[in-house]
């Protein structure tokens, strides 16, 4: 007969822990709780209380920080499992020192924090980086990461879909009503409670939209065309990234090479990166003149991004913040000679020959002639057009001159069909390019990308900010945000970063024995 080992529950049992050895050096937690007890200056949050004479006392920021920092290095974003973990997680006890702040208090201390403190605490953190020697000053890259955000895409759309929406909501509760009298009448059995739900739900649903369109005004966007809001959170934007349609924000970085420290974050309500350079030239450089790395931490230092920041406004940034940029366009591979036997480039090629060597569509600017007569331009349909510009410069450098045909001709034309792509437009242009490019900053920073050089040196951008996106979203589960409004977004933003900061401090730090 087999036997067992006896167990009893109703026994006591002595556990003596001492929570400064749950804390081992040369781990994440160690570094958390050394950074922020010893390099961390937290009297910027005694504003936020006034409890010095009545009132009862309240957490320690320090404390609430190394729970926060050490919840997002785990992938908990949410306040209650933080609660949670400071219950039954050791290691969480021994960074709260036995304390345990509930969600309310943990959620209010992050969204109350404000920008003065986050950015206080980012340089901060950045200073220890720098005293540390793991800020190398020399090559910076920037990216973006869309993560989505505390809203729905579903609640998304123009002021004239949210209009049609609101009337389809209300068309449903009024269907139901009508169902629900003639359930009534008929005397059948069925879900009342469960129908008045659906109903006061979508009614309630109508209402909040009826309340964002009375309070909001059509949401604009740089093109001067009305953008999709977000009831949710309007600050937020629906935008295309490698995880699919996220209605969230495109969280940058910029990230110092040597290894690959965070030296300014910031989220921003738009997908596109075509307007980001300047405020996170601007950012990075504030944060590294307060931890100690000059007024000109960044003046002809070299910064490289992907082809999204291609765009006349960020090289006007890369200029005035007098940095070295490597910003290729999105063509850029196919002038690289050491793509010429890639299959992706024979496809690339290959797809180029192809549609210009299909059958014809529209009207082409080697179909307007030029009368010898008059030195004026035909069009196929015989109207004379006019010159509307001589001296047309495009931003790759190229000069031409632009044509314009008569609306008044264009209106009748029987050849508008083969003539115009776009049916609504008034009139055809043709613009003709008579010499190379010579200038511009588009033409400039092709030669300049097109060098072996400029080559090896956008060919670093790889491998300084993209494992630090890597490690953010799959490494520490960090991988949206729990918060709504762009300011809120921003302060979380920034400690995922400062979380990612405090572990290279542990790895890679001079005096990690120390700190670690």
């Amino acid at each position: 007969m087999a036997r067992y080992k006896g167990y009893d529950y109703n026994q006591l049992v002595m556990v003596p822990v001492s929570l400064d050895k749950q804390l081992v050096p040369g781990t994440l937690e160690h570094a958390i709780h050394t950074v922020i007890e010893e390099h961390v200056d937290t009297s910027i949050f005694d504003d936020k209380y006034s409890n010095d004479e009545t009132g009862c006392c309240a957490y320690d920021p320090k404390i609430l920080l190394k729970i926060i920092l050490f919840a997002y290095s785990r992938g908990i974003l949410h306040s209650r499992r933080m609660e949670r973990a400071c219950r039954e997680n050791i290691i969480f006890m021994a960074l709260a020192c036995g304390q345990q702040p509930d969600h309310s208090t943990l959620a209010g201390f992050v969204s109350s924090m404000g920008v003065e403190h986050i950015t206080e605490l980012f340089t901060q953190v950045l200073m220890v980086c720098e005293k540390e020697g793991l800020l190398g000053g020399t090559h910076f890259s920037l990216d973006g990461l869309k993560l989505s955000s505390n809203a729905s895409k579903e609640w998304s759309g123009t002021h004239s879909d949210l209009l049609k929406k609101k009337a389809r909501l209300e068309q449903k509760v009024k269907e139901s009503i009508e169902e629900q009298q003639k359930e009534d009448a008929g005397g059948e059995n069925f879900d009342r409670e469960r129908e008045e739900k659906r109903i006061k739900r979508l009614s309630r649903n109508a209402e909040r939209i009826g309340k964002f369109l009375e309070d909001n005004k059509p949401k604009g966007g740089r093109g001067g065309k009305e953008v999709q809001s977000n009831v949710t959170d309007n600050e937020s934007a629906k935008m295309v990234s490698s995880h699919g349609v996220v209605q969230g924000y495109n969280a940058n970085a910029l990230v110092d090479e040597k290894h690959q420290v965070v030296v300014h974050a910031e989220a921003f309500g738009e997908g596109e990166d075509a307007h980001n350079m300047g405020p996170m030239l601007q950012g990075a450089q504030h944060n590294l003149e307060k931890a100690g790395c000059g007024s000109d931490a960044l003046r002809d230092k070299v910064v490289s991004a992907d082809t999204g920041f291609y765009s006349k406004d960020n090289f006007a940034a890369c200029r005035e913040a007098a940095v070295d940029a490597y910003i290729p366009d999105r063509g850029f591979r196919n002038r690289d000679p050491r793509f010429a036997d890639s299959k992706r480039h024979r496809r690339s090629v290959d797809k180029h020959k192809k549609r210009y060597t299909s059958k014809k569509r529209f009207f082409t600017p080697e179909d307007f002639k030029v009368d010898e007569a008059t030195g004026r331009l035909m069009c196929p349909a015989g109207a004379k057009m006019y010159c509307s510009h001589k001296n047309l410069t495009t931003s790759d450098g190229y000069q031409g001159t632009a044509y314009c045909a008569p609306k008044t001709a264009c209106r009748v034309c029987k050849l508008r069909s083969k003539c115009l792509r776009n049916p609504n437009s008034p009139q055809r242009q043709v613009y003709y390019f008579h010499t190379k490019p010579t200038g511009g900053w588009a033409y400039e920073m092709k030669q300049k990308i097109d060098t072996v050089e400029g080559r090896k040196m956008y060919g670093k951008r790889l491998k300084i900010v993209e494992p630090v996106f890597g490690n953010v979203r799959a490494q520490k589960d960090m991988d949206c945000f729990t918060l709504r409004g762009r300011s809120k977004i921003n302060i979380q933003w920034r400690l995922y970063c400062l979380v990612h900061n405090i572990e290279k401090i542990v790895h890679y730090g001079k005096s990690r024995t120390k700190v670690a």
